[in-house]
């Protein structure tokens, strides 16, 4: 089983995708010089993202991670948002960057930042690596943008389907007959 045969189009090559990093991870360095920066990863789809992204973060950071789920095997978020695990230690004064593979309906990542406020952060903004705003359904707005992406189910660079493709280097649409068809 090859697993490229279940993509219908590459989306965003490797070099898209190191060149938004390097993007990012030069305005994060410039907005967050002297500043107490934690960088907080969104398990599981955010950890090769992240791990690009940071070593192109020129400023001292820390990094933690949250693992969350309201999706199971669909591919549709169910609405119930369940933090898995939570940062190993307090938060209270630090200037959070939240790193989110993808920003869909929101639902998700407003819950984090709300859970994230309560612990009294110096600040917390979110970075994702894409933005799919026709998919919004909650009030919420990146700080660090890497690109916008199409209505359409994509895989890759952390990204899964049932916890399938996140180990391809680029981005790709997966064809519809792999998740049913409906996005």
């Amino acid at each position: 089983m090859d697993i490229n045969n279940d993509i219908s189009r590459v989306l965003f090559t490797e070099e898209d995708l190191k060149a938004v990093c390097k993007r990012l991870g030069e305005q994060i360095t410039k907005d967050y010089q002297g500043k107490d920066l934690l960088v907080v990863g969104v398990l599981k789809g955010s950890f090769m993202f992240i791990a690009d992204l940071i070593r192109e973060i020129k400023v001292p950071c820390a990094v933690d991670f949250m693992a969350v789920s309201s999706y199971g095997s669909g591919s549709k978020s169910s609405g119930v948002v369940q933090i898995i695990k939570d940062l190993g230690d307090p938060i209270e004064g630090k200037d959070i960057l939240l790193i989110e593979d993808i920003l869909d309906s929101g639902r998700t990542l407003s819950y984090i930042v709300s859970t994230l406020k309560t612990r009294n952060p110096g600040s917390v903004k979110i970075c994702a690596l894409f933005n799919k705003p026709d998919r919004r359904e909650a009030d919420i707005d990146l700080d660090y943008e890497g690109m916008l992406v199409p209505n359409e189910f994509i895989v890759g660079y952390g990204l899964d389907y049932n916890q399938n493709y996140r180990g391809l280097p680029y981005i790709g649409v997966l064809k519809p007959e792999i998740y049913g068809g409906k996005d």
